[in-house]
């Protein structure tokens, strides 16, 4: 093993994440094929070695520091884009079931191809806007575990992330800097929503110490009818 994976090993290790040869090879495969893929079509502004290692794949393991995956059966990733953090938690924790949606077919084309190379297998990718998946029976109120990384703000990802999250299953938004303003402004929607906040967890990122939260929010009922709303109303008009 080079530093990288070295360190990448030992930091997960600390966390009592122990990876096997396989899945560290299953992380350099996947580093690989970001890059590549990344010079045809924009899934990342971040391709050097060490920086993907830790602000993608670290970053998005993160999760199991403050929930206990093993417990977790159903999962799925909203907005997933090059994968993250829905891929590298499969890779560490293979009983998943992982459901990824995105919006993009490209990004859905990328995903598809990496599954393959990684031999990964109950991993559902889905081309299509949240807020009409979430409409779907088999999708609604349905997974234990609900997760966002990504930059739309905590009210407009709850309406895309709550009506898929199982009555006393968890939606974890992963944010960068301090969300308090966020979560005052969330009030309105988590109540709309049948959800409220269980905890907000806070680490540096290793090596650049960048500060990173992750929203924990637990779902308390099923999703009123009338939400999701159509889509693109969500993001015009948000439950503030």
């Amino acid at each position: 093993m080079d530093n990288i994976t070295t360190q990448f090993t030992e930091l997960l290790q600390q966390q009592g994440i122990i990876l096997t040869l396989v899945q560290l090879e299953q992380f350099e495969l996947y580093y690989q094929e970001l890059v590549s893929w990344n010079e045809k079509m924009n899934l990342t502004g971040i391709t050097e070695r060490e920086q993907v290692y830790m602000k993608h794949f670290y970053d998005s393991l993160s999760l199991a520091f403050y929930l206990d995956m093993n417990e977790v059966k159903s999962m799925a990733d909203i907005g997933s884009g090059a994968g993250f953090p829905g891929i590298p938690l499969k890779i560490c924790f293979p009983h998943l079931k992982l459901t990824i949606v995105d919006s993009l077919s490209k990004r859905i084309s990328f995903l598809q191809h990496v599954c393959t190379v990684l031999k990964l297998s109950e991993v559902e990718l889905i081309h299509g806007r949240a807020e009409d998946i979430a409409r779907q029976f088999i999708h609604r109120d349905a997974y234990d575990l609900v997760t966002a990384r990504a930059v739309a703000r905590l009210s407009l990802l709850n309406e895309f992330c709550l009506p898929f999250t199982r009555k006393d299953g968890i939606f974890a938004a992963m944010k960068g800097n301090d969300p308090s303003e966020e979560l005052n402004e969330a009030n309105h929607s988590l109540k709309e929503l049948r959800a409220q906040l269980d905890k907000v967890e806070s680490f540096s990122l290793p090596v650049e110490e960048s500060v990173r939260h992750i929203i924990i929010i637990r779902k308390t009922g099923a999703t009123p009818a009338k939400y999701p709303r159509k889509a693109g109303i969500p993001a015009k008009t948000p439950l503030i």
